[in-house]
């Protein structure tokens, strides 16, 4: 049985278990937004104005967040293809199903061109490793900065955003 504060003729009404398990996805996001993904430290604040920076800043952190999500889902252990997975569902009170694309990621563990899948946290990792050096020459040179040449799923990664990655 459900437990909720909901009254028994809204969740009644059409399309409303669906907005319920929507709903579900902002608490939990909520629940892990500082500690699973973020990992933002507690601050306590006293001030009202800067509680609500902080709110404000948690909540444009976890944006960016939900947007890389998106545009990685072919990189990541995530559903590529809604309509699919939402065709292959007979009501929105089942369990999720995959879409046939992201039951192939996870089964082969590759995407369809080749790279390693990943989860969310392990491809930021990845990317945590391309890395801008100094170059200070010997003599009277000038130093400059040379970034290191990207793996090919940093480079994916870093197209899916659309970012251009300076060399």
């Amino acid at each position: 049985m459900l437990r909720t504060s909901v009254p028994e003729e809204i969740l009644d009404a059409p399309g409303t278990v669906r907005a319920y398990k929507d709903l579900a996805k902002v608490e939990r996001a909520f629940r892990c937004m500082k500690t699973v993904d973020l990992h933002v430290r507690p601050i306590h604040h006293r001030l009202e104005e800067r509680v609500r920076a902080h709110v404000f800043l948690c909540m444009l952190a976890y944006y960016v967040e939900w947007h890389m999500r998106r545009a990685w889902a072919p990189l990541l252990f995530a559903e590529d293809d809604p309509a699919d997975a939402a065709q292959r569902r007979r009501s929105p009170v089942q369990p999720a199903a995959r879409s046939a694309s992201a039951a192939a990621k996870a089964s082969s563990k590759k995407t369809p061109d080749g790279h390693t899948v990943h989860r969310f946290r392990g491809l930021l990792d990845h990317l945590a490793t391309l890395t801008k050096n100094t170059i200070q020459p010997t003599g009277d040179l000038p130093a400059f900065d040379r970034l290191t040449v990207p793996t090919p799923l940093q480079q994916k990664a870093f197209d899916l955003l659309g970012l251009k990655i300076p060399v």
